[in-house]
């Protein structure tokens, strides 16, 4: 069991630090970003702070989250991040920092391939503490034990805060919240839709999310689908989840009562992509993608008035830590 006073701060410590009640502020976020640009690590015992504090605030969410745009409000959608910490910080230079009118949502795989996948994690951990009802983050197929046992996450959590830290990570992964309605109109999801045609939200919502995904079902498809072009549904390229066509999309959509839905999990080279006849949209936010895609990431900003605006941007550089640099050996061989 994680206890904080199992890890002591003494004086060689130049970091940022929390009190002993674990409350997250602005000003501890601003400086842990410090930091990280610094390439150092905040001590352990605040890692367990931010995780104790968010696991708490994940297990009383609903598989779907239902959230609205307040009038005068700003919400943000973005994809994939895939440990690239300097884009994402990027991200707030863009598009402001989160605050209570300024909403963002995380759309998944916020680890792994990027080689400062702590240092995301961290943050958007600490900001979900700092604005719990308006910062929100989805589980993505990145976030389980075993892809971050191949990716990267587990290799770069063990080199920068140890072993002891993996388990913990698995689990606070295991109650993130797998959906989220938007005003009731917009459903997004990391991956796509499903194999059974009557789903419905509100069996989306009996799913047990608090474990580790199967390789089949609707669990798994929520996180691994992926849309095509052909109407039907397909056996999917990448050997889990299904391939789900513009008429998969409309039905789920009608028998839903929604308008659209936004998703992630794929790279684009603009940095998102329309289809399914306006239906889908798919949003990636990991610009030049492994260092070699030489992608755009984008993200999505919504007003009340429910009309997506797309924001491009192109990558910044990081320290020389290449992607994938705390990857299993062997899927190195594999790429």
């Amino acid at each position: 069991m994680l206890k904080v006073e199992d890890f002591v701060v003494n004086d060689t410590y130049d970091g940022p630090c929390l009190e002993d009640d674990g409350k997250i502020t602005e000003s501890f976020i601003e400086n842990m970003v410090v930091h990280f640009k610094n390439g150092k690590q905040i001590h352990k015992r605040f890692v367990a702070q931010i995780l104790l504090g968010v696991k708490k605030i994940f297990e009383e969410l609903p598989n779907i989250c239902e959230v609205s745009i307040s009038h005068g409000s700003t919400f943000t959608i973005c994809g994939d991040i895939h440990g690239q910490f300097f884009d994402l910080c990027n991200i707030f230079e863009i598009n402001g920092k989160p605050a209570k009118d300024n909403i963002y949502l995380f759309n998944g795989d916020f680890v792994d391939r990027g080689s400062f996948s702590c240092e995301v994690i961290l943050l958007l951990f600490a900001y979900k503490c700092l604005l719990p009802k308006h910062f929100h983050l989805l589980r993505g197929n990145h976030e389980t034990k075993a892809m971050n046992a191949l990716y990267g996450f587990q290799g770069e959590l063990k080199q920068k805060y140890g072993e002891y830290f993996t388990s913990i990570f698995d689990e606070v992964f295991c109650t993130l919240p797998l959906g989220c309605i938007l005003s009731e109109q917009i459903f997004i999801v990391h991956g796509g839709l499903f194999s059974d045609s009557e789903i419905t939200i509100q069996q989306l919502n009996a799913i047990d999310r608090f474990k580790e995904p199967s390789d089949n079902g609707v669990f798994c498809e929520i996180l691994w689908s992926d849309p095509c072009d052909s109407h039907g549904k397909f056996p999917n390229k990448r050997g889990i989840g299904i391939a789900f066509g513009p008429d998969v999309t409309q039905n789920f959509l009608n028998k839903n009562d929604l308008k659209l839905v936004i998703r992630s999990h794929e790279v684009k080279d603009q940095g998102y992509e329309i289809q399914h006849g306006n239906n889908l949209i798919t949003v990636f936010s990991a610009p030049n993608y492994c260092d070699q895609m030489g992608n755009k990431g984008a993200f999505i900003r919504i007003k009340d008035d429910m009309i997506p605006e797309f924001i491009t941007f192109y990558a910044v550089s990081h320290p020389n830590v290449p992607a994938m640099f705390y990857a299993n050996p062997y899927t190195k061989i594999l790429q």
